[in-house]
């Protein structure tokens, strides 16, 4: 036995040193310094499967670290074991196939004998690229590390061609003793390489995804699919041809839909993706991915971000490949579908999809059974429930589509005896936050009334021609990942007995709810950064203008507002002091700082205050119960808590419409919470049972009413709707009349008081008040009109109190002359 070591020890020191010398470590998950392995145990390290290269790239890392040597031994029974074993693979002989016992017997024996001792299991996972596994392809048979187990001849040529791009993951120590029982040793063998096997099979799903059927083979089950051939008969006999021919047009859609991933692109987009990064932004900030690692071996999920650049769903699949997740399959506008880009884009696994198709019967079968295909087979998605990218900052309302074929494709697939029965489906909310966006002037533009532009080969390259720009960093903030079974429980309980129907009937229900719930978990994980701060202090001044030390003390006040009462539960603050975020936000190009023989103003000219309003807009629900109590006072000197409450109650719903916000369990209790908070800041005082401004406190006045101006457009755009409606009789507007009348009377004030907010008049946010005050029971429509009745005048005669009377008396003279 000692010649034998001794030879093997002489032929691995040559080959340990060469793959030293080769292999690059792209990954090591979790680091070793954070490993929680006893490092005064004995310890015995499992591989998934026997492989050398794993064998050895393992002992060159724990030599380099200090962690218990895979080469020792354990010396337990008659012969010692070696620290570093692999799970046997099953063979197969004539026909069936054999599983090997497992090697723990001698251990388990050992620990039965002495109960004194302990022995950890460190579960190791080595992958050599990450190709998602497909069952054909070159690339697969020749060195791609995919699902299927290498043999010795792919093996070495997975080391030779992915020597730079290697990941390694550690298990959790597992503690022998604690699986013991009083059951034989040979059960105990089984049961802890079941729970090892189950391990190393949910990591390979986190890293690898599950197995990828060759695109053609994906299509041809679509279109043979029963729903797809159902919807091909009846188009066929609806118009008129026949089946083939209609048939021939379901293949057509397939492959316009469908994806191809390839492990080439993806590692090619990840070098080219990591110098972009590197040449835009100062860095990409994670937070909140821990979650989705633990969730991601026995869940399918689906990536929600929210919509602000063309880069977020690059970006995203950039994180999750470093972060060693699989990389998820996106859905993509077909206006992306453009020569060049498109075809890139489709393997790096988007797939495509029509604006609408609810006229379409047969693409929307493909599209439906596609989507389906992928989720009941557990592979990662990516889509934005907003539809498009965000023009004004906001998040805006979900739109019910995808969510839609996600919730019916998971109805479908958790039927009993289906395959994707108990994988549940997670949704994972995600904040993208940029310092400084790519397409912020094209917004701006369209806000303004340009028509968008439509995307094609020379706008990527007007985007690479600004590469030179500095962009700032960018933050990716995971939210609470979202159960849809148990949401779905908790809302709409009766869809586990329809869960076989085509449209069940709590679908309508089911939607909307889960739109708004995901879009108040994405606004949650907002990034606050030195622009979008800034801009919150500096469009809150009356002429764009402020003194550098009074920016600086109230960009201090609302981080600190964040830390003592958090706006969401998942944000992120910016690092530094606020004399960084100025010089930042300078540095970027969004403000101007002009020293004075009085001191330093900051401030910003129209084009610079515009393009501030988008950031602005990212964080603003951050702050509205802190701007709506300020706002509070401007108008009124002293309030009693129960006062305040009554005044603004009925603007607190809508507003968290409009933000996406979650609403409070008691407004009452956060609202004394937040009046005792801006006591201790300063900026109210009590006085015996009531709050009131600050006496003879000049600059924490000043505060005050910069902490209010962060919501008075807000609270303004919907007061200009209630003028508007209840200058006329209920029931003789419709919809659509006092939407537009409201626009109006929006962009004629704006326009008197030299307001550069193109978004103060958008269309779209009076629709959402419209739609708020209905849901509220505030509005109703019959017959094409909207009805209101008393309880809505109280409401406004009370809330008109908050108001400038000279805005009142302006919107009173407007209305009248219209």
């Amino acid at each position: 036995m000692a010649w034998r070591s001794f030879l093997t020890n002489l032929l691995h020191t040559p080959l340990r040193r060469l793959l030293a010398a080769w292999v690059e470590l792209r990954l090591i998950e979790p680091e070793p310094e954070q490993l929680a392995i006893d490092r005064h145990l004995p310890t015995l390290y499992v591989l998934a499967h026997p492989a050398l290269s794993d064998v050895l790239l393992l002992e060159n890392l724990c030599d380099r670290h200090g962690l218990p040597s895979p080469r020792s031994r354990l010396d337990v029974g008659q012969r010692p074991l070696r620290a570093c074993l692999a799970l046997p693979a099953a063979k197969r002989r004539f026909g069936r196939r054999s599983s090997p016992t497992p090697p723990f017997t001698p251990l388990i024996d050992h620990l039965a004998a002495h109960p004194e001792d302990q022995i950890q299991l460190v579960p190791i996972s080595v992958f050599w690229g990450r190709a998602p596994g497909k069952r054909f392809g070159l690339w697969k048979l020749l060195a791609a590390d995919s699902w299927p187990f290498t043999g010795r001849l792919r093996r070495a040529l997975a080391v030779i061609v992915n020597g730079k791009n290697v990941e390694l993951h550690f298990g959790a120590p597992l503690r022998l003793s604690e699986l013991l029982d009083t059951r034989p040793s040979a059960i105990t063998n089984r049961k802890v390489a079941r729970l090892l096997r189950v391990h190393f099979r949910r990591l390979r799903t986190r890293v690898l995804g599950p197995d990828l059927s060759h695109r053609r083979t994906l299509i041809d089950g679509v279109v043979t699919s029963p729903t797809v051939k159902q919807a091909i008969a009846e188009v066929a006999s609806a118009q008129g041809r026949s089946e083939a021919r209609i048939e021939k047009r379901a293949w057509r859609y397939g492959r316009e839909i469908a994806s191809d991933m390839s492990y080439p692109v993806l590692r090619f987009m990840d070098r080219l993706l990591e110098h972009l990064w590197n040449r835009l932004y100062d860095g990409v900030e994670v937070q909140g991915l821990a979650q989705v690692k633990a969730l991601a071996g026995a869940h399918t999920l689906v990536y929600v971000p929210c919509h602000r650049s063309h880069i977020d769903y690059l970006l995203l699949s950039y994180v999750l490949y470093r972060e060693g997740l699989m990389p998820p399959h996106v859905a993509a506008g077909r206006n992306l579908d453009m020569p060049l880009i498109g075809g890139l884009l489709r393997r790096g696994g988007a797939f495509f999809m029509r604006r609408s198709f609810k006229d379409n019967r047969l693409y929307g079968a493909v599209f439906n059974e596609y989507l389906h295909r992928l989720l009941s087979r557990g592979h990662p998605l990516e889509y934005f429930i907003e539809g498009g990218r965000s023009r004004s900052g906001r998040m805006l309302a979900p739109r019910p589509g995808m969510l839609a074929m996600s919730l019916r494709s998971h109805a479908r697939t958790s039927l009993p005896g289906t395959s994707g029965s108990g994988r549940g489906l997670v949704f994972v909310p995600l904040y993208i936050g940029y310092e400084k966006v790519l397409e912020s002037g094209s917004y701006l533009k369209e806000l303004k009334g340009l028509r968008k532009r439509k995307e094609s080969p020379l706008s990527v390259l007007r985007v690479l021609g600004q590469l030179r720009q500095p962009f700032g960093r960018v933050a990716v903030n995971i939210g609470e990942p979202l159960h849809l079974d148990a949401f779905l429980d908790r809302h709409t309980p009766q869809w586990r007995s329809q869960r076989a129907l085509s449209r069940p009937p709590w679908l309508t229900r089911a939607v909307p709810r889960l739109g708004t719930e995901l879009a108040q978990r994405i606004n949650a994980a907002a990034a606050l950064n030195a622009v979008n701060l800034v801009a919150l202090v500096l469009l809150a001044t009356p002429h764009r203008a402020i003194e550098a030390r009074l920016l600086a003390r109230q960009l201090r006040l609302l981080v600190t507002l964040q830390r003592r009462l958090p706006g969401a539960p998942h944000v992120s603050l910016p690092e530094g002091e606020p004399e960084d975020w100025i010089a930042r936000a300078a540095d970027l190009g969004f403000i101007e700082r002009r020293d004075q023989a009085l001191g330093e103003l900051v401030l910003a000219d129209a084009a610079q205050a515009s393009l501030l309003s988008w950031y602005r807009n990212n964080v603003l629900h951050l702050f509205a119960l802190a701007g709506l109590t300020a706002f509070a006072f401007h108008y009124n000197a002293r309030l009693r808590l129960a006062e305040l409450h009554d005044l603004v109650a009925p603007s607190w719903p809508i507003l968290c419409r409009e933000l996406f916000l979650a609403p409070s369990a008691s407004l009452e209790a956060a609202l004394h919470a937040m009046l005792e908070t801006l006591a201790d800041e300063g900026l109210l005082e009590s006085w015996r049972d009531a709050w009131q401004r600050p006496r003879g406190q000049l600059e924490a006045n000043e505060c005050l009413q910069l902490l209010g101006r962060l919501i008075q457009p807000t609270l303004e755009r919907g007061f200009l709707l209630l003028t508007t409606l209840l200058r006329r009789p209920s029931g003789t507007l419709s919809r659509e009349a006092l939407i537009e009348q409201s626009r109006q009377l929006a962009e004629r004030l704006a326009l008197l008081s030299g307001l550069e907010a193109p978004e103060f008049f958008d269309v779209r946010l009076f629709d959402g008040l419209v739609e708020s005050l209905q849901s509220e029971g505030w509005l109703w429509q019959e017959q094409q009109c909207l009805h209101y009745g008393q309880s809505l005048e109280r409401a406004a005669r009370q809330a008109s109190t908050l108001f400038d009377p000279a805005l009142r008396q302006r919107l009173l003279q407007i209305t009248e002359a219209r």
